[in-house]
């Protein structure tokens, strides 16, 4: 295979092939938006409780705006205003904000909070819930917050061969929104031969986003020599696309922006493909592909797989002022 080269030692591959969908999802373009809503409705500064969402990108530019990020509520002072991000938080965090008099908006993803209501139904229900995640990931521990004594953490399938629990025929499974399918399939698989009688949600607890950007870039992989996917190295569903590019025969890497592609990932590449994490802006994206553009790549083009039309309405704290102030 052949490269151009736009300039005396700089390789560009002829084609960049774009996956759709790709980028924001929903719940991420929610959690922004209540964050800069909130900074336009009452000014610096805000609180966010973790980044808003796993993107480097995003955080420095609501930092550069007023938008102060802590590790733990403990950190805001007394009656501030301060914004739970997109990954969900355990109810100790809620009691803990309101021992402190502040001021919450809640930027959970409608879809994670799904998985919330979950766990506390089988909880209550008596089952012993079997949580398919990352260890130490924020919407692990908010979930295993919900249920902290009913719930055990799985990572792979090697590990359920391992579990133990107090009775088989009561057992029930959830899962992060944001793992790569096949892998959680093979996990789910196993707790079903180890647990036939194991309850599963009424629907995938996998989110839209994260399912169908992983299609998407199995057919990219399929017809590019690389594949650069744009998410920040904390960005689980950015991680899964780089793993599900290389199962599926392309080359591929994680980059937070144009300025970390490296020379060396660009020989003898014919045709290069881009997506990005469901928390990483569009913007970056048009910022690698004006780079190989300058390059002298001629022909830009979008494979498109799926199409996208889910919204969520802001958090109600934020429509509850929006509708006061008019």
């Amino acid at each position: 295979m052949s490269s151009v080269t736009g300039a005396p030692g700089r390789v560009a591959p002829k084609k960049v092939l774009l996956a759709a969908p790709r980028g924001y999802c929903a719940g991420v373009d929610r959690a922004v938006q209540a964050v800069e809503q909130a900074l336009d409705l009452h000014g610096p500064p805000i609180y966010v409780r973790k980044e808003i969402v796993h993107n480097k990108h995003v955080v420095e530019q609501l930092s550069k705006r007023g938008a102060i990020f802590v590790d733990q509520e403990t950190e805001v002072p007394e009656g501030e205003m301060v914004v739970f991000s997109a990954h969900g938080v355990a109810p100790a965090v809620h009691e803990n904000a309101a021992k402190r008099e502040l001021r919450t908006i809640d930027a959970t993803c409608p879809l994670v909070t799904k998985v919330h209501v979950e766990a506390r139904k089988f909880a209550a229900d008596g089952y012993t819930i079997i949580l398919i995640g990352h260890e130490g990931h924020e919407e692990v521990e908010g979930t295993t917050g919900e249920a902290p004594a009913s719930i055990t953490l799985v990572q792979t399938a090697d590990e359920v061969d391992r579990l133990e629990v107090d009775d088989p025929e009561r057992v029930a499974f959830i899962t992060q929104t944001t793992l790569s399918v096949d892998e959680t399939d093979e996990i789910i698989a196993a707790l079903r031969r180890k647990f036939p009688s194991i309850v599963s949600p009424k629907s995938d607890d996998i989110c839209y986003a994260t399912t169908n950007r992983q299609i998407a870039v199995k057919q990219l992989a399929r017809e590019c020599d690389l594949v650069l996917v744009i998410g920040s190295t904390n960005s689980s569903n950015s991680n899964r696309l780089v793993e599900v590019a290389r199962e599926h025969g392309a080359h591929s890497h994680l980059i937070d922006n144009h300025t970390q592609v490296r020379e060396e990932w660009l020989e003898g590449v014919e045709t290069v493909g881009i997506t990005s994490g469901a928390s990483a802006p569009e913007e970056l994206v048009e910022r690698l592909v004006q780079l190989f553009r300058d390059r002298g790549a001629s022909d830009i083009s979008e494979l498109r797989t799926v199409d996208e039309d889910v919204r969520f309405m802001l958090p109600k704290e934020i429509r509850d002022e929006l509708a006061a102030r008019a």
